[in-house]
């Protein structure tokens, strides 16, 4: 474990450490929306699948309406059991995205002739 700072060159920070996975707990104690759009480390490694399998506890123990957005997420929550605890979950991260930014989706854009 390192802060990002002391991460040595040519290595990769593959997971979020225990002071962040703190931070997020904080943050996620009080919201009523929670929007989630990607693990946050390489979760299919279980070395670094830490900070990712400790946020989808907060986030599916949240109160919150959750929206889990992506492939990779989707995965994530299914592999540690915990998809029946989100409200939504979508394969489409990006799409999701665009969607929340107002555009129109291509797929939606020809049905609205």
């Amino acid at each position: 474990l390192c802060s990002v700072q002391e991460i040595p060159a040519g290595w990769m920070g593959l997971d979020i450490g225990p002071a962040t996975v703190r931070l997020y707990r904080q943050v996620l104690g009080d919201v009523q929306t929670i929007l989630w759009n990607g693990p946050m480390g390489v979760y299919e490694m279980e070395r670094f699948a830490r900070g990712s399998n400790k946020i989808a506890h907060f986030v599916a123990d949240s109160y919150a309406t959750t929206v889990v957005g992506g492939g990779d997420t989707a995965d994530l929550v299914q592999r540690i059991g915990l998809d029946e605890e989100m409200t939504f979950i979508s394969t489409g991260g990006g799409a999701s995205l665009e969607l929340l930014e107002g555009k129109i989706l291509p797929g939606v854009k020809p049905l609205m002739k």
